[in-house]
């Protein structure tokens, strides 16, 4: 799977997450993954609820349209964000047109 994937209700995106990595930002990362540092610690699902939160900010949306539907307890998530797929991606790949 690429970074991100446009389906037909909005986008498919993969993250790897570093808890406890100062304050929370998303990155670009590989082909495979946007990258996800957040304050929040692996406990309870916090670190859970602190990306959902992160992704539905960077990609203008409600919490409710984000959702985790893998990796729940890895580094390594998928998540799904519900809204147009076209402006979705054109947010993901913005990511990585801010690189040097």
């Amino acid at each position: 799977m690429s970074a991100w994937r446009e389906t037909p209700d909005g986008l498919a995106i993969a993250v790897r997450v570093t808890p406890r990595g100062g304050r929370d930002a998303l990155l670009p990362g590989t082909e495979e993954h946007l990258v996800a540092r957040l304050s929040a610690a692996p406990v309870d699902g916090a670190a859970n609820a602190a990306l959902v939160t992160l992704v539905a900010k960077y990609f203008g949306v409600a919490k409710r349209d984000v959702t985790l539907v893998a990796g729940q307890t890895a580094r390594l998530k998928r998540l799904t964000i519900a809204g147009d797929a076209q402006v979705l991606a054109r947010a993901a790949s913005s990511l990585y047109a801010s690189e040097p």
